[in-house]
């Protein structure tokens, strides 16, 4: 069942919502603009490689701000123009709430929001993630130097990245976790599984093979499509 959230409710569980994130972290605000208790949370995601997006609306980063930004490899940046939602997610809470990000609101307003938990509600989870990953569709990726890059082709990754929370194997990891573990794009790392021999490709679609399998790697059918895991200790 969801949980009511006041303004103190909300910083508790919003901190919470990311330190927890194991594999995904999705925030969406309308004004790109950080306090220093997210940005010390977000420099911890970043160095256990946590994937994480932010979606905004609007920037008002000092060039100081956005440089710190520009270091973090794991923290993605999307413009999604006339973006007003407030929502945060994680593999299992989702907060939608009257706040922003920036500090002046958690100070001096008074917010309210809404906690929901995966295990709890599944289906009104699944809808409040279904319409993030939307947001982040129509969104388009920048760089924070005004620099426009092209749409990734791992907005899958963030598909199976919510689906992973699904899986029994707590101790196998998704192709794009592993990826960035070795330093590599999805893509890439992915044609490396296909010469090794642990996925084939069949009309430019990846299977798993039989020496996948004896690998210790899984196929996996989630609510965002096909996605698979393996052995965090897996060599090529």
């Amino acid at each position: 069942m969801a949980k009511f959230l006041n303004t103190s409710a909300t910083n508790y569980f919003l901190e919470e919502l990311i330190k927890q994130a194991r594999d995904r972290l999705v925030l969406i605000s309308p004004f790109l603009r950080l306090n220093d208790r997210i940005k010390e949370l977000l420099e911890d995601k970043d160095r256990l490689k946590i994937d994480v997006r932010l979606v905004y609306g609007k920037s008002e980063l000092q060039p100081d701000e956005i440089k710190w930004l520009r270091e973090l490899s794991f923290l993605r940046t999307s413009y999604c123009k006339n973006l007003h939602a407030k929502c945060y997610l994680n593999e299992e809470l989702c907060i939608i709430t009257s706040m922003n990000l920036y500090e002046f609101s958690q100070i001096n307003n008074n917010e309210m929001g809404v906690l929901i938990q995966r295990k709890e509600d599944a289906e009104l989870y699944k809808q409040a993630a279904e319409e993030a990953l939307r947001i982040i569709r129509i969104s388009e990726e920048v760089r924070l130097s005004v620099e426009t890059v092209e749409k990734p082709e791992e907005l899958e990754v963030a598909q199976e990245a919510l689906e992973v929370a699904t899986s029994s194997s707590s101790e196998k990891i998704t192709t794009s976790k592993l990826a960035q573990k070795h330093n590599f794009k999805t893509a890439e790392f992915t044609d490396r599984l296909v010469k090794a021999g642990y996925l084939e490709l069949r009309d430019g679609k990846p299977f798993i093979t039989a020496k996948g399998k004896e690998a210790g790697g899984e196929f996996r059918m989630g609510q965002y499509g096909p996605f698979f895991l393996w052995p965090e200790s897996l060599k090529l």
